[in-house]
This record gives structure tokens, sequence and C-alpha cells, in this order.
């Protein structure tokens, strides 16, 4: 077995891992789009200081700005997500980088909103995540950076689902008012429905945090280890590290955690192996989710 077959732990197919598809380019409409503002597009065009290296617009991903990577490249297969820290300005689907980070759509995403930030750091790239994050510097670093991702993917959530929100109603309506009131309502609080963390057993060599909407709902949700690897304990909030020397989500396998049943993770209905009418499921929570 190479490096690059899927192994039993992975939570992604082998298809991921080798996919020569980038990030926002696959298959789904890209979050990115000059058509349809976003926070994202947004935090790219806003004004604000200047950083050294940095981009000020995020990149748009259009079947011909797709790079091909050569075959002698070292980014291919797990190595995939170091192309966008040796090169991001190059990549369609970054939505930002600095001199720390990088930060990208997932190519394959899990939820209606997915993301995953690179940290650029060469001593702890390629670490596995709960080795790098036992420095109590980088971890409150990382966490620093994570907590504006999931504001930026709240601020996505409430422009995708806004208006069907019960819970955003009355904001919406103190924002057309005339004359308008003196303090809009809060609404609904978006970043209670981010989720950020790590997995257990990450598939890419690559040190990277997924920052993603709770409701699991995406065309590339396709099998049960998909949704098991964000809805079990493989993968680790963020906020739980560092972990103890005898915390069992150091053993994913051993625990089996992507084999466990699929179990919604909004009402917590147990649909064993059946993975079909789990998803059916979904969709259904999701829409019902979208308008609490």
């Amino acid at each position: 077995m190479t490096d690059n077959e899927e192994r039993p732990e992975d939570a992604i197919t082998s298809g991921e891992i080798n996919a020569t598809i980038l990030p926002g380019h696959s298959g789904a409409k890209p979050l990115a789009d000059s058509q349809n503002r976003n926070a994202f597009t947004e935090l790219m065009s806003s004004p604000r200081k200047a950083k050294p290296k940095s981009t000020t617009k995020a990149p748009q991903p259009t079947s011909k700005s797709i790079p091909t990577l050569p075959p002698n490249s070292p980014y291919t297969g797990r190595n995939g997500l170091g192309a966008y820290l040796a090169s991001p300005s190059k990549f369609p689907g970054v939505i930002y980088h600095s001199d720390e980070f990088v930060a990208i759509y997932d190519g394959f995403p899990k939820s209606s909103v997915h993301v995953l930030l690179l940290p650029t750091d060469t001593h702890k790239t390629l670490l596995h995540p709960f080795d790098a994050l036992e420095d109590p510097h980088f971890l409150a670093y990382v966490r620093s950076e994570v907590r504006k991702v999931k504001v930026l993917v709240a601020s996505e959530l409430r422009r995708l689902y806004g208006k069907y929100s019960a819970a955003e109603q009355a904001r919406l309506h103190a924002m057309t008012a005339d004359p308008p009131p003196d303090a809009l309502p809060a609404g609904r609080d978006w970043e209670k429905e981010v989720l950020a963390g790590i997995h257990s057993g990450p598939s890419m060599n690559h040190l990277h945090v997924h920052v993603l909407s709770v409701d699991r709902h995406s065309s590339c949700m396709k099998h049960r280890k998909h949704y098991n690897s964000f809805a079990t304990p493989f993968l680790v909030d963020l906020e739980d590290f560092p972990l103890a020397r005898d915390d069992v989500r150091r053993d994913p396998g051993g625990q089996g955690y992507l084999r466990k049943d699929l179990v919604c993770w909004r009402c917590g209905r147990n649909f064993g192996t059946q993975f079909a009418a789990l998803k059916d499921h979904l969709a259904t929570e999701y829409d019902a989710w979208k308008r609490e």
C-alpha cells in the first residue's frame, strides 16, 4: 500500500486524497462568487491595514484558472495542502492568506459552509496535531485565528439563511424599519452553529483546522466515515487541546469512531449503518435547522 492509498482509519476516500480538484471547485457552487458577495469577499474588499505578502482579494475559481500540478510535484496526494502553503496566491479557493495562516475552502465540504485553516509555521505544519498543539503558545496563536474564521463562517451563515430563520426576523424587520430603532436586535447567534476542530486521524499531512457549519449538509457527504468524522469524537474540538496523555481520542482506530452507528447530530436518531436513510433525514433536519 502506498502512502496515497486509502487506509482504514482515513476519513476521506482515495479519490479525495489524490484529487486534482482544488478547494472551491469540487462541483458545488463556490462561496466566493463575484456576482453574490459573501462574508469572505467582504472581508477581502474591506479597508484594513496591509500585511506583508497578504492577498487583498479572494481568488475566484474558474475552470481556466485551476492549475495542474506536474507529476513530480511534492504536493500531490496526502501532501496536497502543502501547495497552498507554498504558493497561496496561485490557487483559486484561497479565502485569505498571510505570513502566518492560509484559509481555504474545503475541496470536498461536509457542511454547507466548510473552511480549512492552515498554519504556515514550518516547525509545526508536518507534525501530528496532537503534538503540534502541545505547545501552549502555538495553541493560543491558532485559537485566536480560528475565532476570526468562525466569525466569517457565522456571517456567511447569516447571509445564506438569515431570511429563513425565525430568530432573525425581528432583526430583519428592524433593518428596514422607518424610522429605524435605536438598537438593532441581535438576531440568531450564528457562531453557535459553527464547529472548529481537528481530526484525530488526519488523512492529509499538513496541519489544518476544520471550521464548518453544524448542518453536515453537502453533496460531498457520501459515506459513513464522512459523516462520523464530523459527528463523533473523531473531530476533536480545538478548545479541548492540549489532550491528556490518557485521552481515548488519541486512539481513534481503537475507539472505532468511523465505524460507529450513524446518529443524527440534531435529533439523536440512530440509523445504524443505513447511510442513505441518514442522508435523506439530514436534508429534512437541514431545512428545519435553518428555519430555527
